[in-house]
């Protein structure tokens, strides 16, 4: 009996060390198994369970929880997952020139609440944008350049206020350039902190709203050739005082 109480602690004590050892969440790695298990040409020291405490390439960890996905370059193929949302921690995600990475944008991308930075430049993504998106109010860098993204721009955006950086150039969006209006419906025209507007070389239609532009903006690059726009610049762009390319 003693020697088998013995063998039962020093199992439960070897247990106690692995789950010590273990360096990432146990949640998080889930997520991330769930994400990735039918992607191919995943790094190569993605072995074991621990990204984390294995210095996985690509992550970045901060008290045991997944903060960044960063994978450019890795000719990645699959598709980006509604699994996302199973990695809460998140402040940056870059899958971009993974040319592989196909589908859609889940709708799910909006649970991400803490996420800053999202670049998906390059890759063969297709479909709409998701209004979800606007849930990400955290966000100052969206890069979704150079893809099949069709349909017209979720005015849903219009709540990313923090938002620097918006690229949604080269691809296949439509319709007109969405501004907030008397219903409470957002808008472009509400990011204030946005200096990049890259919308070229897309279908986009119509004549761009007075309303897209105002005095309290800071933008300096305002990037709209090779669309099927109608009519004359608006004159509320005069407004904008940081104003540097067109």
């Amino acid at each position: 009996m003693e020697h088998h109480n013995k063998l039962f602690l020093l199992l439960m004590l070897l247990i106690q060390v692995l789950l010590v050892a273990a360096q990432t969440n146990s949640q998080d790695y889930n997520g991330l198994a769930a994400l990735t298990g039918f992607w191919t040409n995943k790094p190569p020291n993605w072995v074991g369970t621990d990204p984390c405490g294995s210095n996985w390439e690509g992550i970045r960890c901060s008290n045991s929880r997944i903060t960044e996905l960063k994978l450019l370059s890795m000719n990645l193929e699959g598709q980006l997952s509604s699994a996302i949302q199973q990695l809460p921690e998140l402040d940056t995600l870059d899958l971009s020139y993974n040319t592989g990475l196909t589908g859609t944008i889940p709708q799910e991308i909006g649970s991400l609440k803490k996420l800053k930075s999202l670049a998906l430049v390059g890759c063969g993504l297709s479909g709409p944008i998701p209004d979800s998106i606007g849930a990400l109010k955290q966000l100052t860098f969206l890069a979704l350049n150079m893809n099949r993204f069709n349909g017209t721009i979720p005015g849903s955006i219009g709540n990313l206020t923090n938002i620097n950086w918006f690229d949604v150039a080269d691809n296949q969006l439509e319709g007109q350039i969405p501004v907030s209006d008397n219903k409470g419906r957002p808008g472009l025209d509400l990011l204030l902190q946005a200096q990049h507007f890259h919308m070229g070389n897309n279908k986009f239609s119509g004549q761009l709203p007075e309303k897209l532009f105002n005095s309290k903006m800071i933008l300096e690059h305002v990037l709209l050739d090779n669309n099927q726009l109608q009519g004359s610049i608006p004159s509320s762009l005069g407004q904008v005082s940081t104003l540097e390319v067109l």
